[in-house]
């Protein structure tokens, strides 16, 4: 196991995310190499946010998965970038209360499904990974993508303390290898093994109503290494804890030094540098070319979202102290803004 460059606490065993009466447990803040936490959440209602989400990268295409519930509304959604040209497709589901969604309170501890019409996505478990299922027919998308969870494979669960009533468990699942097929604008992208990567991003807690956060991310090989970009900031600013880690060749790096986020909201293509403003252990410039741009207003839901992909070049420091070269690593970096 690799020296982790963090004083944050490492969890190791189970542990409930709350209490029975839905307040934060505190011996459950810290963050772990592999799930750990049970994320029940009960009471609240309004406040609480669940989310599963999946982002598959390869070298022509580029797919999202969302299946969401924040109480009042459930979202599902399915979203593709053909990388050479730019062009994007989508389909949405917006469901009013959330009537039908289901979530389990652990990662990975069943099958995730929505199905209306002709419209479908399913986010199926196994003991070796999973599988990741969706239908738009009207829209003419569809995708069958396995992503593997190697043995032994180290990911990032972290608890981001704001107060005993506002909280949230996240975990961060990157350089997970894909294979399978998406169909969209007419034609069928296989994925090649090797250079298809996915990205889990499950969040349970309870938020307070307005938020701002940066994440980025990029999986992929660099000098016969296998790396995993985690970055995150604003949102945890202050908690005493971080979303940031390196994962190299499986294994994970906890980085509890708060990250620096340069770039210029007025032109999201522009440069991101995103470093460690106190030591060497992560210095990266995004040079993005596709801004996936979002926007919602759904009465109380709001949000604006800049997801910009591109490839990320500069430096990290492993928790062995082995010093890595980033060059075209593909990937994204965010700034989302919500108010739900």
């Amino acid at each position: 196991m690799e020296e982790d460059a963090s004083d944050e606490k490492e969890l190791t065993e189970k542990i409930s995310l709350c209490g029975e009466t839905g307040r934060l447990n505190r011996d459950s803040v810290g963050w772990s190499r592999a799930p750990v936490h049970d994320c029940a959440l009960p009471g609240s209602w309004g406040r609480r946010k669940r989310w599963d989400y999946w982002c598959v990268t390869s070298p022509e295409i580029v797919v999202t998965l969302t299946y969401a519930n924040v109480d009042y509304l459930g979202i599902a959604d399915i979203w593709v970038l053909e990388r050479a040209t730019g062009r994007t497709a989508s389909a949405s589901r917006v469901v009013p209360l959330a009537i039908g969604f289901s979530q389990p309170d652990e990662v990975g501890a069943e099958t995730i499904r929505y199905s209306k019409g002709s419209f479908e996505i399913v986010l199926a478990e196994d003991s070796g990974g999973t599988q990741l299922l969706s239908r738009a027919p009207g829209r003419n998308i569809a995708c069958d993508i396995f992503v593997e969870r190697p043995d032994g494979h180290e990911t990032m669960s972290v608890v981001i303390p704001w107060s005993e009533t506002e909280f949230q468990c996240t975990t961060k699942e990157n350089t997970r290898p894909a294979s399978g097929w998406v169909e969209a604008f007419e034609q069928r992208f296989e994925l090649p093994v090797g250079e298809s990567w996915g990205c889990l991003d499950y969040g349970r807690g309870k938020w307070p109503y307005s938020t701002v956060w940066n994440w980025g991310s990029a999986s992929g090989t660099q000098g016969g290494r296998v790396v995993g970009l985690q970055l995150g900031g604003k949102w945890t600013d202050g908690t005493g804890m971080t979303e940031n880690a390196l994962c190299v060749d499986g294994r994970l790096t906890k980085i509890g030094e708060e990250l620096t986020w340069e770039y210029d909201s007025g032109n999201w293509l522009a440069p991101w540098r995103i470093f460690t403003p106190n030591s060497d252990k992560i210095d990266l410039t995004l040079r993005p070319d596709h801004d996936k741009a979002s926007r919602l207003e759904l009465g109380v839901l709001s949000s604006t979202v800049h997801q910009c992909f591109g490839q990320y070049s500069g430096a990290i420091v492993s928790g062995e102290g082995e010093r890595i070269e980033i060059d075209s690593l593909f990937g994204w970096a965010e700034e989302a803004r919500w108010r739900w």
